[in-house]
C-alpha cells in the first residue's frame, strides 16, 4: 500500500471517528481498504451519515459471510464508494441467525436486489424492505444455497413430468458412488489405479 493511500485512509479513520465515535463498534484498516464494523440499530444512521456527509453516494455491492461456528453467524458487508473524493470504504454489520438488518433501500435505493440476494442465498432477512423475496432461486426452492452447510447436491431437484404434464420437485435421489468425493490435490495423483489405468500400466510392463 502506498503512503499517500495509507495517509489517506488514516484521515478518513480520524474523520469518521470523530464524528459516529458512539455508532462505530470497530475501525480497522488491512490491505489497503478501510472497514467500520457497526451494530444493526446503528447501520441506518452511519450509512445516512455516510452518504450526505462523506460523499459515499455509490453503493457498490452489498453481500452476505457465512461464519457458522461463530455466535453472529453472518456478516452483511456494505462497498460504498465516493467519486468526489475518489474513496472506498466498507462498513460490516454481524447478525445471526434468525436475526433481521434493518433495510437500508431508502438511504440507497441500489440496495433492493442487494439485500434480496443476500437473503436468498443466506436467509438474512431486512427490516421494512420493501419487496423482500427470493430474486435468484425459484419460488418453491428450499434452503440457502451460500451457506457453508448446504449439501452441493441440494435438497430437491426440479424435472418435467410426462404423466402430469408439468414441473415438480421432488427430493434429490443419487447413488452413494456420486456423494463420495475425494478432495486431493489433482499434482498428487490418485493412490490408487483408476479405471483404465490399467491399461496403461500392462502397456508400460510390456516394452522393453
Amino acid at each position: 500500500m502506498s503512503e499517500a493511500l495509507s495517509n489517506s485512509l488514516e484521515a478518513i479513520s480520524e474523520k469518521l471517528s470523530s464524528a459516529l465515535s458512539a455508532l462505530i463498534a470497530e475501525t480497522r484498516i488491512a490491505h489497503g481498504e478501510l472497514t467500520m464494523t457497526v451494530e444493526p440499530g446503528h447501520l441506518l444512521s452511519v450509512l445516512g451519515w455516510l452518504q450526505w456527509q462523506g460523499e459515499f453516494k455509490i453503493l457498490v455491492d452489498l453481500c452476505g459471510v457465512d461464519w457458522p461456528q461463530r455466535a453472529k453467524r453472518f456478516d452483511v458487508v456494505y462497498h460504498l464508494l465516493s467519486l468526489t473524493n475518489n474513496q472506498r470504504i466498507r462498513v460490516k454489520v454481524m447478525v445471526g441467525e434468525g436475526e433481521a438488518v434493518p433495510s437500508c433501500a431508502r438511504v440507497y435505493p441500489a440496495a433492493n436486489w442487494f439485500e434480496r440476494e443476500a437473503f436468498d442465498m443466506y436467509g438474512i432477512a431486512f427490516e421494512e424492505h420493501p419487496d423482500l423475496r427470493r430474486i435468484l432461486t425459484d419460488y418453491g426452492f428450499s434452503g440457502y444455497p451460500l451457506r457453508k452447510d448446504f449439501p452441493l447436491t441440494g435438497y430437491v431437484e426440479l424435472r418435467y413430468d410426462e404423466e402430469l404434464k408439468r414441473v415438480v420437485y421432488q427430493p434429490v435421489q443419487l447413488v452413494q458412488e456420486f456423494r463420495d468425493f475425494d478432495f486431493m490435490s489433482p499434482w498428487e495423483g490418485a493412490p490408487h489405479i483408476l479405471p483404465g489405468d490399467e491399461k496403461a500400466t500392462v502397456a508400460t510392463e510390456k516394452k522393453p
